[in-house]
């Protein structure tokens, strides 16, 4: 049985891959693929993702980096045009934030 490694910290690099394929399933491989997920790329308009989406993204980042990233709780203290503009980067930089 292999052995599987989770680093206690994860850096920016590690955290966007992680992000990258969550969003990739909720979205779905296929329509991922026609899509170039950046760090910069925004949930709304580049990523055209939904508020059932996001909560799906929401669920999935504390299943896999723990109860302590309150992302919901985040969110939720943002108005309505930085939920808009909420970029990729800007997850990878609170999770990070969260970890230290």
């Amino acid at each position: 049985m292999d052995t599987v490694t989770i680093p206690e910290k994860y850096n920016g690099e590690q955290i966007f891959a992680v992000l990258k394929n969550i969003i990739a399933d909720i979205v779905g491989e296929e329509f991922a693929l026609e899509m170039d997920i950046q760090a910069d790329s925004s949930f709304a308009r580049d990523l055209e993702m939904d508020s059932i989406e996001i909560v799906t993204l929401s669920e999935k980042i504390k299943d896999h980096f723990g109860k302590d990233i309150d992302f919901t709780g985040w969110l939720s203290g943002m108005d309505i045009d930085e939920l808009i503009a909420l970029k990729v980067n800007d997850v990878i930089e609170y999770i990070r934030l969260c970890q230290s």
